[in-house]
């Protein structure tokens, strides 16, 4: 900071800088979105004021008129946006402008410096807070001034967008904020329009933010000529300048009209508005709701995953209104956290104007409510799953991860499952439900079978699935990183119980098949007990125990965890977050059939018998997508007898 005698200078932070830079230097052409987003914080301004009113009557003062105000000058090319709502403290725009505070600015300027899409920022602006600064694609100097309701000073805060800002008192005497831009100079090839004129500017506030529950007025100047007493203008009459505030917008919100009045466009603009997300949502839901309660709901499923959707911090929840008039812009308990990504509001004409958050929380209308905006979502995924597949698919990607969180509540946990969907063994590009899955079960199979592990392509090759695939069992594959977690909580579907591959025994076949395979392998473990012993002598710190096992037709080995371990996986996440992670050692099961077991058979009591032992299982913790626990000795091992 540099205190100087028109106040203090400031270096924006780091991430500002760089989001200036993308602004300023932005070749996106639909450079009026601008104006849009300074109403947007001007109408959330008038928002907090209003809400804070409810218990406060007295912050109104005599000021009670809500509006926005927008003001042109084209002679000196400014265009101001000014509010009358809560307005802020000296601190508040030291926290709020000139730093970017919500967590994950850094890695979303990152992915799109990466992707080479930072010349088009209008996809991002608005997730982070961060609206105000589209100013900067049309204007070479924005100056804000601004007074928080009840307090009795002001401050100025300025800049070209060249790294610095400047911090001033100001002697701005009423509430509010008020935004001025220092527009560039005309260019309506590089898509710099003339906003100073009046017709632009109102229709721009038409297209975009028509439904501001505020007036947005505008001062418009009109002539009226003396006329006679039939309407006739009077030929050398007086002729009278007349000057008014115009509201722009209607004020009617979009989901208090009839839904045949409603365009798509009038819809998506709307979700551009809750959501601050230039792309067109995905899905639209108009839901109402009659009955001992009533209420309306619109609700938005986004076209992608916004950047945040994995931040522990993350805030989310619908707005909600009281006939009409906003509460909370974020309410996260109107929905439950799998459904985080839905964008959207409640209005419900049952609530008090003046109902606490604490108050809420307790309210057994929103609990209600709750109950059956979820119930309407799932349905209509589910319709979407059974009707449009391919949109389903697009949907399951962006959102499926977050679905699956929602297994482990009990009271989601049934609707949630026939959404699941998961690559498996059966194809190799779709992948499959819970549901698709049962129907092409094989006949006496009583399992639904599955593996986890980090990628497709290394469960796909899982050496504890071979038998399953040569006995024609379809195999799921959990490669997310919320299937280790979830699995805990999937039990049965459609009263076929799911059976982790990697653990426990696998019995494949009917009963003669079984007893057959039993048979078998108590033999081979006769006549090879003095091996197993050994190798379970030499690999002692690794591995619980060594046994044979009819679930590999390929492989030499593998490892397998008792019915209720945790896998290696899930053990290393927990640790990884700070968990404490149980010590728990896996079995090393034998393909009694391989010719290497048969090798090692004949070595035992060779100096090179525990060097190959501790290959056999670095292989196997390899094929598992494991590390091996000494690598150096592993690697010398192998290049050893690769020289032989």
């Amino acid at each position: 900071m540099t205190a100087t005698a028109n106040g203090e200078t400031h270096k924006f932070e780091a991430e500002t800088a760089r989001l200036l830079d993308l602004m300023i230097h932005s070749l996106y052409t639909n450079k009026e979105i601008f104006l849009r987003e300074l109403i947007s914080n001007a109408s959330d301004a008038l928002d907090k004021l209003h809400f804070e009113a409810l218990t406060n009557e007295d912050i109104l003062g005599d000021d009670k008129e809500l509006q926005i105000l927008v003001e042109s000058d084209t002679d000196e090319r400014t265009i101001s946006v000014s509010d009358n709502g809560i307005g802020m403290s000296r601190e508040d725009v030291a926290a709020n402008i000139g730093t970017i505070a919500k967590s994950g600015t850094r890695e979303l300027l990152e992915k799109l410096r990466e992707s080479g899409e930072a010349d088009q920022p209008a996809d991002f602006i608005g997730q982070f807070g961060v609206g105000f600064y589209s100013a900067f694609m049309v204007a070479d100097r924005v100056v804000l001034e601004t007074r928080r309701a009840g307090e009795d000073t002001a401050t100025r805060w300025e800049s070209a967008g060249d790294g610095e800002y400047t911090l001033l008192d100001s002697d701005k005497e009423s509430r509010g904020t008020k935004v001025t831009l220092h527009l560039k100079p005309t260019d309506t090839e590089g898509g710099v329009d003339d906003y100073t004129l009046p017709f632009r500017i109102a229709q721009i506030v038409r297209a975009h933010s028509d439904f501001v529950a505020y007036p947005i007025k505008q001062e418009q100047t009109r002539q009226e000529v003396e006329r006679d007493k039939d309407g006739n203008a009077v030929e050398g009459g007086k002729e009278e300048t007349i000057t008014e505030l115009v509201t722009l917008n209607s004020m009617r919100p979009i989901w208090t009209r009839p839904q045949a009045e409603i365009s798509e466009e009038d819809y998506a603009e709307f979700y551009r508005h809750v959501s601050h997300d230039w792309q067109p949502p995905s899905e639209t839901y108009h839901l109402k709701a009659e009955g001992r309660l009533e209420y309306t709901t619109l609700l938005y499923i986004p076209s992608h995953a916004p950047p945040d959707l994995f931040y522990p911090n993350q805030q989310y929840g619908l707005q909600l209104y009281v006939r009409r008039v906003l509460i909370l812009e974020q309410y996260e308990e109107l929905l439950p956290r799998h459904l985080r990504f839905v964008r959207g509001i409640v209005d419900s004409a049952d609530l008090p104007l003046n109902i606490s958050r604490q108050r809420l929380q307790e309210d057994r209308h929103i609990k209600q409510i709750r109950q059956w905006i979820t119930g309407r979502l799932v349905d209509n995924f589910q319709q979407m799953q059974q009707d449009r597949p391919e949109e389903y698919a697009s949907f399951w990607s962006h959102f499926g991860a977050v679905l699956k969180e929602g297994v482990a509540d009990p009271s989601a946990k049934e609707g949630l499952l026939p959404l699941l969907m998961f690559p498996s063994s059966h194809d190799a590009e779709k992948s499959t439900s819970l549901a698709d899955y049962v129907s092409r079960m094989k006949e006496g199979q009583e399992e639904i079978y599955y593996i986890t592990g980090q990628a497709r392509e290394i469960v796909e090759n899982a050496p504890q699935t071979e038998q399953l695939k040569a006995a024609g069992y379809e195999v799921l594959y959990f490669v997310d990183s919320i299937d280790e977690f979830m699995a805990q909580f999937l039990d049965k579907f459609q009263e076929k119980v799911l059976r982790n591959a990697s653990r426990g025994t696998i019995e494949v076949g009917g009963e003669e098949d079984r007893k057959k395979s039993e048979e078998d392998l108590k033999k081979e473990s006769e006549n090879y007990e003095p091996l197993l012993k050994s190798l379970t002598t030499e690999l002692e710190p690794y591995v619980k125990e060594v046994r044979f096992t009819s679930r590999l037709t390929d492989s030499p080995a593998c490892l397998v965890g008792e019915e209720f371990d945790i896998s290696p996986q899930l053990a290393k996440m927990l640790a990884q977050a700070g968990s404490d992670v149980p010590d728990q050692k896996r079995t090393l099961e034998l393909n009694p059939k391989h010719a290497m077991i048969k090798k090692l058979q004949s070595l035992q009591g060779e100096d090179t018998f525990g060097d190959l032992a501790f290959l056999l299982y670095g292989g196997a913790l390899l094929s598992d997508g494991g590390e091996v626990p000494d690598p150096a000795r592993f690697g010398r091992l192998m290049t050893e007898l690769m020289l032989k």
